[in-house]
C-alpha cells in the first residue's frame, strides 16, 4: 500500500457516517415532539390560570364578570356593550388577551358549568371540543 491508498474516507464510509447522524437526529426530532406538545399543554394551563385571576380581579372591581358577549376582551379595555361595568379599573391583563398555545382563542362561557360563575377552555391542538391527548381540551375547572 501506498500513503495516498490510507488518506482521507472512502464514500462508503462517508455515507455511513451520514447514515449514523440521521437516524440519531430523527429520534432526537420524535423525542422533542412529544415534549413540545406536553409544554403547549402546561402553557395552556397556565394561561388559563393567569386569566381566572383576572376574571376574579374583574369582579372585585365591577361587581360581576364579563357577559359572554363581552368576553375576555374585557379584561383588556373596558366593555361598551351592556351592561357597563362602572367600577372598571383595569387593564386586567397586562397585554391583550393571547390565544392559546395552537393559535386558538380561549372559549369563554358565562355561566360556567357545574355550577361555576364562568369556564375558560382552550380545545387543544384539534380547536375542536371534545378529543383526547394533544387534542384535549384544557379547563378552567379541573
Amino acid at each position: 500500500m501506498t500513503a495516498s491508498d490510507e488518506e482521507g474516507f472512502t464514500f462508503l464510509e462517508t455515507i455511513i457516517v451520514i447514515a449514523i447522524i440521521l437516524l440519531l437526529s430523527a429520534g432526537v426530532g420524535f423525542s422533542s415532539v412529544r415534549y413540545l406538545d406536553s409544554a403547549r399543554t402546561a402553557s395552556a394551563k397556565n394561561q388559563i390560570s393567569a386569566l381566572k385571576l383576572s376574571l376574579e380581579s374583574y369582579y372585585l372591581d365591577c361587581g360581576r364578570f364579563p357577559s359572554e358577549a363581552q368576553g375576555l376582551a374585557a379584561l383588556w379595555e373596558k366593555p361598551s356593550l351592556s351592561p357597563v361595568p362602572q367600577g372598571w379599573a383595569g387593564p386586567y391583563v397586562d397585554r391583550e388577551i393571547p390565544r392559546d398555545p395552537w393559535g386558538n382563542s380561549f372559549k369563554y362561557e358565562v355561566p360556567g358549568p357545574k355550577g361555576l360563575p364562568f369556564g375558560v377552555v382552550s380545545l387543544g391542538a384539534d380547536g375542536a371540543e371534545g378529543g383526547e391527548g394533544r387534542d384535549a381540551d384544557i379547563l378552567s375547572w379541573r
